[in-house]
């Protein structure tokens, strides 16, 4: 389904203006994602495989921002729009009280990763089948070696993670002993009413972790993507 341009009579306006609108005429105030991806602007990523988890935590425990489990990133000159977030992470067996495991989307809104670090590369697919995998986007996952975000003009550095999406986290309460404690699956699912404008360049990232290295987890990321001037009507 392609857009079109047609002519709108503003009530007041001192007459017509331009506006892109669906082909029935109906007008788009933004671009909707569904259009979107019914045009092959659509991008997804399942990181983990089948039964096979990723260990989180960088090293295996607690969050670590030189070391996420995803990490998205933006060039200048494109945009995205996550519209679905998900991941389930598989704890581990506590041995203390108190112990915590969680999950973190954030972004590094200013600093893009320029895929420095080691990590298991990701190639999305297209959300409508019929056209190839790939993105503008670079996309890792599983990091074990520090990676870094770069600001124009600034040497890369640690992750900022200015603008956090969404956040869980357990924590264990022993009733009695490590041996009667139950340790439920651990998930997040981000659904924006309104999804953000990730400009580049910026950097989408995914986290995993807890005081007690988890046995693993998984996640599935949605986005659109294109060029920044094509999300913007003028």
């Amino acid at each position: 389904m392609d857009a079109k341009k047609t002519l709108l009579r503003v009530p007041g306006g001192g007459g017509d203006v331009e506006h892109i609108g669906t082909p029935g005429g109906a007008a788009l105030m933004a671009h909707e994602i569904e259009h979107m991806i019914a045009r092959g602007m659509g991008r997804h990523v399942t990181i983990g495989a089948f039964s096979a988890p990723i260990v989180g935590g960088g090293a295996g425990t607690i969050l670590d921002q030189n070391q996420p489990e995803g990490a998205v990133a933006v060039p200048e000159g494109i945009c995205i729009r996550p519209f679905r977030l998900s991941a389930q992470v598989e704890s581990a067996l506590a041995v203390a009280d108190n112990e915590e495991n969680e999950i973190l989307f954030a972004v590094d809104s200013k600093g893009m990763w320029t895929g420095d670090g080691t990590f298991t590369t990701e190639n999305p697919s297209n959300l409508r089948t019929t056209l190839g995998i790939g993105s503008a986007c670079r996309v890792g996952s599983a990091f074990t070696g520090d990676m870094t975000t770069t600001q124009p003009g600034i040497a890369g550095a640690e992750p900022v993670l200015d603008m956090e999406l969404a956040r869980a986290v357990e924590k264990v309460d022993f009733q009695g002993t490590p041996a009667t404690a139950v340790m439920q699956r651990l998930d997040l699912l981000y659904e924006p009413r309104y999804a953000p404008y990730l400009v580049g360049p910026c950097t989408l990232l995914i986290y995993w972790g807890g005081t007690v290295a988890t046995i693993g987890g998984f996640s599935q990321l949605s986005w659109v993507e294109g060029r920044t001037e094509d999300f913007f009507y003028r």
